[in-house]
């Protein structure tokens, strides 16, 4: 049986998922991504390229040609997981299906096609049923992968369907060969712009000059070499169900139904070095209703008893009905945990008279957990260092539950820094380098007792901050008579002085 591959691509897939978020742009949109020094265009909406806008285009060049455009930051990991779920829906028309680069898939539907009406069926049925949800498709079907690829992305049509590869891909431009763009401009330097092109050179000649690259993907498109479809396996499933005889309601006996789940659940994840992220209970009622409760984890966990323990406040708040007579929990998420030193078990106390009193990395966790499941996960955050020298920029924002706590060396920055941070606070006392003698500070007269420094931190000249526009800043770590310390800075430029911290 003859090989038959589909190529799906969805040119606009990052631009059509944001639009969807957002609601449907009225003009231009694209989705901008950073590329060296500068921003470009990864992803446009059809508007946009009629406008004239093109992918890889330089952000300020677009902004010049269409001062209206819509932005979005871009971010790989959403059309990712998009192209992860989309992968899992085509396996309706065949059972093999992989993700192909970042804008597509690929399909070996070899013997699959008749079920659904032949191959025109097949692809006017995908077509339609992604556009029904919002994305523009592309798709080709060819007898090899590398024919399909470049047909479904260099095509005349949107809907291509070819039996001989060679002469379907013969017209094409040198990159729907799948090859690099430095490698493709070489080649268009000796005149050699198209498919068909490469048979008027030495095949010897071109592997010396460009690698064995070229002539591998021109056979493969041909058919000459095969190129299988790999599909990735599927990740393994860590649910446990349990069926009851009789339907129960109280808290205690869905408790205590959980607790059986919990324990074999664990059992698995033991097997297989995985820690839970995320649980979730889907309770079947006798009435044919569904409930469902889930907890997220702040640290991969496998601890029957603990995980139970977060469970009891969402199970309390379920409407039974006339009962629950099924149950299925699930770890949707789940992350990599080697097994660790055995060790007597202890209670957050313990461990933390164990450690000298300070709070161990598990507490921690196990706080965040608590938390999160009240707050939400997102809105937990912790502060991680920056790399700046200037005072406010010298942290970031991060989440808490998906960063690691730094040491506490990194935030060591040489100089002593005051606790408290706030905007510059104006100073009033004489204009000159040296600190004041007598000066006022929010309403409170202040004696100068001590005052070390200067320290000349100068601003970032790539960053325009309207608040360091005044020039270099002489720090001072002043200590007052009345007791405080102040860090206070001299700008010479625009003679004057300010108070941005203290001491504790």
């Amino acid at each position: 049986m003859t090989q038959c591959v589909l190529s799906l691509c969805l040119p606009r897939l990052a631009s059509e998922l944001a639009l969807r978020r957002a609601g449907e742009a009225q003009g231009a949109f694209a989705m901008v991504a950073r590329q060296g020094r500068g921003d470009v265009l990864a992803c446009l909406n059809a508007a946009a390229q009629e406008q004239g806008l093109r992918r890889g285009q330089a952000l300020s060049e677009a902004r010049a040609l269409l001062p209206g455009l819509l932005t979005q930051p871009y971010d790989p990991e959403v059309p990712r997981r998009a192209l992860l779920a989309l992968r899992r829906w085509v396996l309706r028309y065949a059972p093999w299906a992989a993700v192909d680069g970042d804008d597509g898939l690929i399909l070996d539907i070899t013997g699959a096609a008749h079920l659904v009406g032949g191959e025109e069926a097949l692809a006017v049925d995908l077509r339609n049923r992604l556009a029904a949800m919002g994305f523009e498709a592309r798709i080709a079907i060819a007898p090899t992968r590398g024919a399909a690829w470049g047909l479904a992305r260099y095509g005349a049509t949107p809907l291509v369907i070819t039996e001989d590869a060679a002469t379907a891909i013969a017209a094409l431009p040198m990159a729907a060969l799948r090859l690099p763009e430095e490698t493709c401009a070489g080649l268009a330097r000796l005149g050699l712009r198209e498919v068909r092109d490469l048979g008027r050179a030495a095949r010897a000649t071109l592997v010396r000059r460009f690698g064995d690259e070229l002539m591998l993907r021109l056979d493969q498109a041909t058919g000459a070499l095969s190129e299988p479809v790999a599909a990735p396996a599927d990740d393994p499933s860590y649910a446990i169900r349990l069926t009851l005889p009789e339907p129960i309601g109280l808290t205690s006996d869905v408790m205590a139904a959980l607790n059986r789940l919990l324990t074999r659940l664990c059992e698995t994840l033991v097997a297989k070095d995985r820690g839970a992220r995320r649980l979730r209970l889907e309770l079947q009622r006798a009435d044919g209703g569904r409930a469902e409760a889930e907890i997220v984890l702040a640290r991969p966990m496998r601890d029957a008893p603990a995980m139970a323990a977060l469970f009891e406040r969402a199970i309390d708040a379920l409407d039974a009905g006339f009962g629950f007579d099924g149950l299925r929990l699930s770890a949707p998420l789940t992350e990599h945990l080697p097994p660790a030193q055995i060790m007597a078990p202890q209670s957050s106390g313990a461990r933390r008279r164990a450690s000298g009193g300070t709070i161990t990395g598990e507490d921690l966790a196990d706080l965040m957990t608590r938390l999160g499941n009240r707050l939400g996960l997102e809105a937990l955050a912790r502060f991680l260092p920056a790399e700046s020298h200037i005072p406010e920029r010298g942290f970031q924002i991060a989440s808490a539950v998906f960063t690691d706590a730094p040491d506490d060396h990194v935030w060591r920055f040489g100089p002593e820094r005051p606790l408290l941070l706030f905007p510059p606070e104006p100073l009033s006392g004489p204009s000159a380098p040296l600190p004041p003698r007598q000066f006022r500070w929010r309403g409170q007269r202040l004696g100068l007792h001590q005052a070390i420094g200067p320290e000349r931190i100068t601003p970032e000249w790539w960053l325009d901050d309207p608040e360091w526009r005044s020039g270099v800043r002489d720090y001072w770590r002043i200590e007052t008579d009345e007791g405080l310390r102040l860090w206070a800075f001299f700008t010479p430029q625009a003679p004057g002085w300010a108070v941005q911290g203290e001491f504790a």
